[in-house]
């Protein structure tokens, strides 16, 4: 997969060469030409990131079986992080492939994840929710942290067996 975006991303850079080198374009046009292929490079790193499986900044499913958990506690230099492994529950059925999630550190959301890693190996699997979190009225985009979650997990319901 690395190969065909290294291809494409020679491709692109030796488009934007030929265009500044050979072109009678005006010094304006090239510029902007310039910005705007830089500022794709940084769209296309952040897109292959997610490709490459680092872990999605995006919101959690609603419904999730948790799988792992790593806790990075914060430092003096660096912000702390909540990785985890989860496989999103659809139609009562777990996902073909889970994925991997960053959540911000949180205090409460540690010793949560903690208690479920520890049900976890003793074999008690953990069906966890994402809801956001209530807070003020008004425009999301507006609002900062609106985009934060309430995080729950509880014990996987035992299957239902037919009776014999």
């Amino acid at each position: 997969m690395t190969l065909p975006i290294i291809l494409s991303f020679a491709a692109l850079l030796l488009l934007c060469l030929l265009a500044l080198l050979q072109s009678r374009w005006p010094a304006w046009l090239r510029g902007l030409l310039v910005l705007g292929v830089s500022a794709f490079y940084f769209y296309a790193d952040s897109a292959v990131h997610t490709l490459w499986g680092w872990p999605s900044g995006d919101a959690l499913p609603e419904r999730f079986v948790l799988l792992a958990a790593v806790i990075e506690e914060p430092t003096a230099r660096r912000d702390g992080a909540l990785y985890v492994w989860v496989n999103a529950v659809e139609d009562g059925k777990p996902a073909a492939q889970p994925r991997a999630y960053q959540l911000p550190y949180a205090k409460d959301l540690h010793a949560l994840l903690n208690e479920g890693m520890k049900k976890v190996r003793n074999g008690i699997s953990q069906l966890g929710t994402a809801e956001p979190k209530v807070g003020r009225k008004g425009l999301a985009w507006l609002r900062p942290g609106s985009d934060e979650q309430q995080v729950k997990l509880r014990d996987m319901p035992l299957p239902q067996l037919p009776e014999k």
